[in-house]
């Protein structure tokens, strides 16, 4: 018999009671703009994506620390503004991030390998890897980050369907 593929409330199950609102709240933000969702199982819990055009805005991960956010932040440049206001720990996470290597010398990198992030962040440039410069930890503190700069990423997004 053919297992069943993990669902929404597969997963919701698995979040930490003080973060499943938040979390419904942007499955909702997500479904409002056509996001698909894909679910699978991993060893260390689901990892959740929501894509919109194919390409994917978001994943939940999970990790030792929790649940964690990866936003792929592709317009960034369109947004920077709102970088200013990011709490003081994320903004020293968001510069703890490894660098791109494939920004800072083409050839460094794998050719297959996606390239990160340009961003200017309180008078700095920044040029970080797309998979763990926008990774943030699912928190009470940081949850309005997160919703703020995935309105901001699919607003965007749509403006290109």
């Amino acid at each position: 018999m053919a297992q069943q593929k993990p669902g929404f409330e597969d997963f919701i199950g698995t979040v930490d009671s003080g973060s499943r609102d938040f979390v419904r709240a942007l499955h909702g933000i997500f479904t409002e703009h056509g996001c698909k969702l894909e679910i699978k199982e991993a060893k260390s819990g689901y990892v959740v994506s929501y894509l919109l055009n194919r390409k994917t805005v978001m994943n939940y991960v999970f990790r030792r620390k929790g649940l964690l956010a990866r936003i792929y932040a592709g317009h960034i440049a369109g947004y920077m503004e709102l970088l200013e206001s990011l709490p003081v720990a994320l903004t020293a996470q968001l510069r703890a991030a490894p660098d791109c290597k494939r920004l800072l010398n083409t050839a460094a990198c794998n050719s297959k390998c996606a390239m990160g992030y340009d961003f200017i962040l309180q008078d700095q440039r920044l040029q970080k890897c797309r998979y763990s410069a926008f990774l943030i930890p699912v928190c009470e503190e940081n949850n309005p980050t997160i919703e703020a700069l995935l309105t901001r990423e699919l607003a965007f997004c749509s403006q290109k369907a």
